[in-house]
């Protein structure tokens, strides 16, 4: 791969073969470096202190705001809220906006083929104010149709709340189209981007999202840290989920009290200073390498292993069709955690299971996959490893038990 020194990611210097970015990736010494650098030679809380250090860890710790501004083309570094992840981002816009602007009755339009984190805080809401989840309907290759989202709207919808990649079928969502008819029929377009901000070119304007969630981890950054970046009309209007220290102007002893404005009335408490300077980095990485010859790469990668895979008898595909790195699979007749513990026998790292996406099954008529989600760090000897042991699965169960 021309663009990428596979030196760089210090994991890959074992004799591993690591599929499992949809879980989280593998990350840069850059990154690693980042970190480290804060907690051995600035180390100090943000907007607090007047030292070198601390002035230091201000300039990165707040422009990392423009990076991610410049990086999802939002309008404004104030539009970039830190958080904890994904599930973070999605529960406060549930719980901080829409809980406030919604009324029993009111519908709001999912999937079956979302995450956990994009369908329990929506059912929860139903439970607290009386909303109604509705479940767009899912094409025969489990993909969501432009179609299907018109056909699902009614006047009582108010909020459509969708991954852009799904993270079993791995179906990249016309979020542009979507999100024109969401403008035109007033309708609060949110965005699960966790497994699509990684991979691709994300414009947050362009495609009219209201709001748009995605994880540090899963684009080369640390754990713990995630953004959530909304309209800033909205975000303005959001209640916080938590109160506390550096989201307020003041409080007084008669109750009265001021919040910021937004983000920071968002981000009570000390932040993770240094997963966010750790995400800065990873950023700045990816754009080195330009979003565009990142998603190229891996849709080509996808489609030789589908090609592989499908020379193979007893295997199963659940999703060749899509334009992501994600691929579902199972080996015929063999439960999806064995097939993980064979693989891993042979040092490749897959995951197996239901992916959070426990609905699915509903319209796959199958609970568990193996699936094999792809980076830029991957390569064509990477896929015939794969092949090859998957060529010799009939001793299995010699490996497994």
């Amino acid at each position: 791969m021309i663009f990428l020194n596979r030196e760089d990611f210090p994991m890959l210097s074992q004799d591993i073969v690591y599929f499992d970015n949809g879980a989280t990736t593998l990350k840069p010494r850059c990154v690693v470096d980042s970190m480290i650098k804060y907690y051995t030679a600035h180390t100090s809380n943000i907007h607090r202190g007047d030292y070198d250090a601390a002035i230091l860890t201000n300039e990165l710790y707040d422009d990392t705001r423009s990076v991610i501004k410049d990086f999802i083309h939002c309008d404004s570094p104030k539009e970039v809220v830190f958080t904890s992840g994904t599930t973070a981002s999605i529960n406060m816009v549930v719980f901080g906006y829409v809980k406030n602007h919604l009324k029993k009755g009111d519908e709001v339009l999912l999937t079956k083929a979302e995450h956990a984190s994009n369908v329990l805080p929506w059912i929860k809401l139903s439970e607290e104010i009386g909303i109604k989840v509705k479940y767009m309907d899912l094409d025969s290759n489990y993909h969501l149709t432009l179609e299907n989202v018109s056909r699902s709207i009614t006047d009582k919808t108010k909020v459509i709340s969708i991954a852009h990649v799904t993270n079993v079928v791995g179906d990249v969502r016309d979020i542009e189209a979507i999100g024109r008819i969401c403008r035109q029929k007033e309708i609060l377009f949110c965005v699960d981007g966790a497994q699509s901000v990684p991979h691709m070119n994300v414009d947050f304007k362009k495609c009219n999202i209201d709001f748009l969630s995605f994880s540090g981890h899963k684009m080369l950054g640390p754990t713990g840290i995630g953004v959530l970046v909304g309209r800033y009309p909205l975000l303005e209007d959001m209640e916080p989920i938590f109160y506390g220290g550096g989201m307020n102007q003041s409080f007084e002893s008669d109750g009265s009290y001021e919040l910021k404005k937004a983000p920071f009335k968002l981000e009570a408490g000390t932040p993770a200073i240094a997963e966010v300077i750790g995400l800065r980095e990873a950023i700045k990485y990816l754009q080195n390498i330009g979003m565009d010859n990142i998603q190229n790469y891996e849709r080509k990668l996808k489609q030789y292993m589908v090609s592989e895979l499908e020379k193979i008898e007893n295997i199963i595909i659940y999703n060749k069709n899509t334009d992501s790195g994600i691929l579902a699979f199972n080996i015929d007749g063999i439960f999806a955690q064995e097939s993980s513990i064979y693989l891993n026998h042979y040092h490749i790292y897959v995951r197996a299971g239901n992916h959070c996406t426990k609905m699915l099954k509903d319209d796959m008529k199958v609970k568990n996959t193996v699936r094999v989600s792809l980076y830029f760090y991957n390569t064509k000897e990477d896929v015939d490893k794969l092949i090859s042991i998957l060529k010799n699965s009939k001793d299995i169960f010699k490996v497994v038990i």
